[in-house]
């Protein structure tokens, strides 16, 4: 397990990186697989907790996933109460051994659907409606598919003159979305989703807590526009049921960092596909787990895109030759298991410790 620093991600445009984990599983064979895991606040520390479940998996098989899955759900009750991020990367590791045993590409190896994924970027929080404007019209220009803006949250008025800058600038026909970030009240949501629905944006995400059940399913009740969470609710798919089931939202969320790896992310996909509702996959953050999310979008048929953070290339570290990405694109790879060699000289010089 490596953890980096300098070398890391950035977390608002122009601000400090962030920490990641890579996580390793050998077998008894010699074969191993890695990926990319979040680290929280400390690397170190997320390191150290991901470390504990290593008796979990001694001695198991590696096509015991479902298994390991009900077995870790066991553990984190019986006191472990680990972060939401802990088991996704070692359940991807798990899959990608599987999947390059069986020399196939993992999308193929769980199911392909398809064989192309439009890819849409999503902004930092920037500052005012020109930094807005100027990204959103590179992003349309490199041919992405839609662009969503995390507005900056100063006041509701601010964020509001920055979405209609944005959509005059872009005009009628490039896909917009909205993700304010859990900061709103029910009444302030509603007039702002009423502002994006003539603003004729494609969504409107996380406008308030994921866990304002009430009052989500409130506003999804009374706006036109499509309503999106459930992002960080800990615990899919078994949270996401009664969301579902009760049209809290009209489009949830889950993706292979915070939902327990390609395990979480089909639970979750396949719980809404039998509610004809989608499941968007969010964003990873690193791009190797970008690429695991991307197999993913490939596999299930109710997700419309890949997210990717902006600007791209601030996040473009950690794998050979990068996501096989053209004019916003996504072309799943036909190599076996994840399609792409990790870049280990990046992180062998940034690793802090391995345990």
């Amino acid at each position: 397990m490596n953890a980096t620093g300098a070398a890391g991600l950035k977390g608002q445009a122009g601000g400090d990186r962030h920490e990641f984990l890579v996580y390793t599983l050998t077998t008894e064979c010699g074969r191993s697989a890695s990926i990319f895991g979040f680290a929280g606040a400390s690397a170190v520390g997320s390191a150290y907790l991901a470390k504990s479940l290593e008796p979990l998996l001694l001695g198991r098989n590696v096509h015991e996933r479902e298994a390991l899955w009900h077995d870790f759900r066991k553990r984190d009750r019986l006191w472990g109460h680990l972060p939401i991020y802990i088991w996704g990367p070692i359940d991807a590791c798990l899959w990608l051994l599987a999947a390059e045993a069986a020399n196939l590409p993992l999308y193929r190896y769980i199911g392909a659907a398809r064989e192309e994924v439009p890819v849409y970027a999503s902004s930092m929080f920037l500052h005012e409606a020109e930094d807005y404007v100027a990204e959103a019209l590179s992003i349309r220009e490199a041919g992405f598919a839609a662009y969503k803006l995390h507005p900056p949250g100063r006041n509701i008025a601010h964020d509001i003159e920055i979405h209609a800058a944005v959509r005059n600038a872009v005009g009628p026909d490039f896909a917009l979305m909205s993700d304010p970030v859990a900061t709103m009240t029910l009444p302030e949501a509603l007039a702002y989703g009423r502002t994006l629905e003539a603003l004729d944006y494609k969504w409107f995400e996380e406008p308030m807590g994921d866990e304002c059940i009430p009052a989500l399913r409130e506003l999804t009740r009374q706006l036109d526009i499509p309503v999106v969470g459930t992002e960080v609710l800990a615990k899919h798919p078994y949270s996401l049921a009664d969301v579902v089931a009760r049209n809290v939202v009209d489009v949830i969320r889950a993706d292979v960092s915070w939902s327990g790896g390609v395990t979480g992310v089909l639970k979750s996909a396949h719980v809404a596909e039998a509610f004809a509702m989608n499941c968007e996959i969010h964003t990873a953050i690193f791009h190797p787990l970008e690429l695991v999310n991307l197999h993913l979008c490939a596999a299930v048929r109710n997700c419309t895109y890949l997210e990717l953070l902006a600007p791209v290339n601030d996040f473009a570290f950690g794998l050979k030759g990068g996501l096989p990405i053209e004019s916003g694109i996504a072309t799943l790879p036909q190599t076996p298991g994840l399609g792409r060699d990790l870049d280990w000289d990046l992180i062998d010089n940034s690793t802090q410790e391995s345990l």
